[in-house]
């Protein structure tokens, strides 16, 4: 990959730490890598840590802006809009991104993925 790593990214997006952030990405880390462990995405994890300038950093640095976070069931537009970052939310309509919601059907195949895991089938309760 890099010198850099993309947890301690992941964490230091989450956590607003936004000179780590930068120092990963200037390593090399790929910023639309998702890692097996954690079926996430560096920037919806960011908006929904509320990590306004740390998600404005990470599309300045290539952040795919429409890449579905199957962890949290949702897009980037969806992520800020329920994290009302509204600068963020503007950004990305205005790159034509259109809200398509997390209970729409691009999102239940992968939206309770975490069933899986546990032993639980999509059509089973959580209980």
């Amino acid at each position: 990959m890099s010198s850099g790593n993309w947890k301690e990214l992941f964490d230091a997006a989450c956590a607003g730490d936004l000179d780590l952030v930068r120092y990963h990405l200037g390593a090399g880390v790929d910023v639309n890598y998702i890692h097996p462990e954690y079926s996430g995405t560096v920037l919806v994890a960011a908006l929904l840590s509320r990590q306004e300038a740390v998600a404005h950093t990470l599309l300045d640095h290539g952040a795919q802006p429409d890449q579905f976070s199957a962890l949290d069931g949702m897009r980037p537009l969806q992520a800020a809009r329920q994290a009302g970052l509204a600068s963020v939310e503007q950004r990305l309509t205005d790159l034509g991104l259109v809200d398509a919601t997390a209970n729409g059907p691009e999102a239940a195949p992968n939206r309770w993925s975490w069933r899986r895991w546990v032993g639980l089938s999509s059509s089973q309760e959580y209980r």
